[in-house]
């Protein structure tokens, strides 16, 4: 069976010009540093736990690591979000939470990375330490107390509730509304 069939319609990004007039609008210089990506999400002034994690996320977009986002990594990040294969995104929620880039996750990682999550999006039905401890209770497959890239993507694609509860918790979509709409906080 064709997988090309499976793919979310071409429509799934509205014309590339809608997000390229956009983003100059907000960037004129065509480089979006943190503080410009802060302001054009209205996420300033969070909390330390939120800043951190927003920080990871324009680490994580910030493809070349030279401190701005630029069209084509822009581009890239929208293409992941919507577009991106579910082995994919894990991979990239695998890069966010592994903080120290070792290629593991601990559980301290796992942990202050949820707490942030929960500063910026709030809704949730379980404590950052339950959701940490259920995560690792369920794939830490040589109970090590640490996740490599591979147990992380396995134990997430073969159990449907952690993968729902993960995917809702790090949806980045709520993000790109935003980009896509536009919030401007006059203050």
């Amino acid at each position: 069976m064709g997988a090309e069939e499976s793919l979310p319609g071409h429509n799934a990004i509205p014309e590339m010009h809608h997000y390229y007039s956009k983003f100059m609008r907000e960037c004129p210089s065509g480089q979006l540093s943190l503080h410009e990506f802060k302001k054009l999400l209205g996420l300033q002034g969070l909390d330390p736990q939120g800043d951190l994690y927003i920080k990871r996320v324009f680490d994580i977009f910030d493809l070349n690591q030279d401190g701005f986002i630029d069209f084509l990594e822009f581009i890239a990040a929208i293409n992941l979000v919507i577009r991106g294969k579910i082995d994919q995104k894990l991979k990239w929620y695998f890069k966010l939470y592994d903080a120290d880039g070792n290629g593991c996750i601990d559980k301290k990682e796992l942990l202050s990375i949820f707490t942030a999550i929960q500063a910026i999006n709030g809704h949730t039905n379980m404590t950052a330490e339950e959701f940490t401890n259920m995560v690792f209770q369920k794939i830490d497959v040589n109970n090590d107390g640490e996740l490599t890239l591979e147990e992380f993507i396995n134990g997430v694609e073969s159990d449907k509730d952690l993968m729902e509860l993960i995917t809702k918790s790090f949806d980045l979509s709520n993000v790109l509304k935003v980009i896509q709409n536009g919030r401007r906080h006059s203050v």
